[in-house]
């Protein structure tokens, strides 16, 4: 029997709790998944490393616990790495995987703090076992609290690792010829962004703007912790600008803040290394769950999901270069079949699509805004009971409701409408939309304005609906594809 709430296409574990991702890398075939995990409740407990594998980042292996608390802590976020030139020694002159992790120790006494340092750990058989280095920890600073979630990449001209990390209110960035040995190089986010939490889990990466390969730009990504002042909790910024191997440059303005999500349930995302040169891509994911209600959510044996893997983009256009997302393409091998329309004028109270009935789907869709002052798809719906998909037109936003989406009572704060600003082109929006058991992500226009939502509807709650308000738009075309599940249940 399916658990009411496992989602049917998005990773989970397989029991117990799961937050952020860590040590995403792709080596021998493989994608590496590893993510905080606490393997005796489902709740935040003692951090260990838990592991999955994938060769297509769809369907995931499941492997054992890969790092475990010891002498030095927990084992806290970080990445890992392929080490192609051994700079590390760990390989006798071979590759092999590198982990940069947080060793966090909690505090001796009672008004102590935590200590929080970066360790190292490595594997020459592919990801199956791990050893930790006997020199751990590699990078130590006591002034600073909060110090932790490494990020390492090779950085070509200058041949050498760079490291970034979170420090509070700050990223601190390194440099190392051999993963063992770090030099401070900068910090960068005072009075930058936005603080209205703690910062966590940096990620600083290369991309070309609208595919053009000579002109590129770097992006910086910067979780922020839910603070009790702040409806929204936790989310992730980013920020775009240059970087030289020593120091990252913000070319918008200090006060600019640029959400990667709009929901209320995508955090501590981060890319995956060394993706293969010929795929091209920039691939990252999220932990789906909010730290306002993230240990309270209504599941049993397991707690939390990642988001489906995205591809990341840069798209030049506007005021700004704008980062945007994608489901990966791997996904549509889960498709079974494809329902379509084509071109129909959408009026109030009318549903084209009355009588389906669906709960793990994909949707593609184009609309024209026309009259209509709001538009969009009631999702997961009956009569107790929808999560609403729309745009509104006089506040250029599209927005999801999960106000009666289904069991709420758990939070105060999870009820609620999230939106984003987006202008519509040529007076059209396009729209694509995953839904399963627990939880939507839309990605509208080009994928610059995304809302990823946890919801927990009724496995009854399969009505599909497309709706518009105060005038009428046109559906130019829809496609919808039910979704195999990728459980063995």
């Amino acid at each position: 029997m399916r658990d009411k709430y496992r989602p049917q296409f998005h990773f989970t574990p397989e029991k117990n709790w799961m937050n952020d991702p860590n040590g995403l890398v792709y080596y021998n075939g493989e994608y590496h998944l590893f993510y905080q995990y606490h393997p005796h409740g489902t709740t935040w407990g003692p951090m260990h490393w838990g592991h999955a594998v994938s060769g297509d980042l769809v369907r995931w292996e499941h492997r054992p616990v890969a790092l475990a608390a010891d002498e030095h802590g927990e084992i806290f976020s970080g990445s890992a790495v392929v080490d192609w030139q051994d700079t590390s020694g760990f390989f006798g002159g071979k590759p092999g995987l590198v982990a940069i992790f947080t060793h966090h120790r909690n505090p001796d006494s009672d008004g102590g703090r935590p200590v929080e340092r970066q360790s190292l750990a490595y594997s020459g058989d592919f990801g199956r076992t791990w050893t930790k280095y006997e020199g751990n920890p590699v990078l130590a600073d006591g002034s600073r609290t909060d110090y932790r979630d490494p990020k390492v990449f090779w950085h070509e001209p200058t041949k050498r690792w760079n490291l970034i990390l979170a420090s509070g209110q700050t990223v601190c960035i390194y440099y190392s010829p051999n993963l063992k040995d770090w030099t401070f190089a900068s910090e960068f986010g005072e009075g930058e962004g936005a603080h209205l939490g703690v910062w966590e889990c940096p990620d600083l990466f290369e991309l070309p703007v609208d595919g053009d390969e000579t002109r590129t730009k770097w992006v910086m990504f910067v979780s922020v912790g839910s603070s009790p002042e702040h409806p929204e909790g936790s989310r992730t910024q980013y920020f775009i600008g240059s970087f030289d191997g020593t120091v990252f440059r913000n070319e918008n303005a200090p006060e600019t803040v640029l959400w990667l999500d709009y929901g209320r349930d995508n955090y501590a995302g981060v890319s995956w290394s060394d993706v293969p040169a010929e795929d091209g891509r920039r691939i990252y994911i999220g932990w789906m769950s909010n730290w306002k209600y993230a240990q309270v959510t209504p599941t049993e044996s397991w707690r939390s999901a990642m988001t489906v893997p995205r591809a990341l983009s840069l798209r030049s256009g506007g005021e700004r270069v704008t980062l945007t997302q994608q489901p990966v393409r791997e996904l549509e091998r889960l498709r079974t079949e494809v329902y379509q329309w084509r071109d129909h004028i959408l009026g109030e109270g009318g549903n084209p699509l009355s009588g389906m009935r669906l709960g793990c789907f994909e949707m593609i869709a184009e609309f024209e805004s026309g009259e209509a002052d709001e538009f969009g798809f009631k999702v997961r719906a009956s009569d107790a009971r929808e999560t609403v998909l729309g745009y509104d037109t006089r506040k250029q936003e599209l927005f999801v409701d999960r106000t009666r989406s289904g069991e709420a009572g758990f939070h105060e704060g999870f009820p609620g409408r999230h939106a984003a600003k987006l202008e519509l082109r040529e007076n059209r929006l396009r729209l694509h939309i995953l839904v399963d058991t627990s939880s939507v992500e839309v990605f509208g226009g080009d994928g610059e304005a995304v809302i990823t939502d946890l919801i927990f509807p009724e496995s009854e709650d399969q009505e599909l609906v497309v709706y518009t308000k105060g005038g009428s738009a046109k559906l130019l075309f829809l496609d919808i594809f039910p979704l195999q599940s990728i459980r063995d249940e």
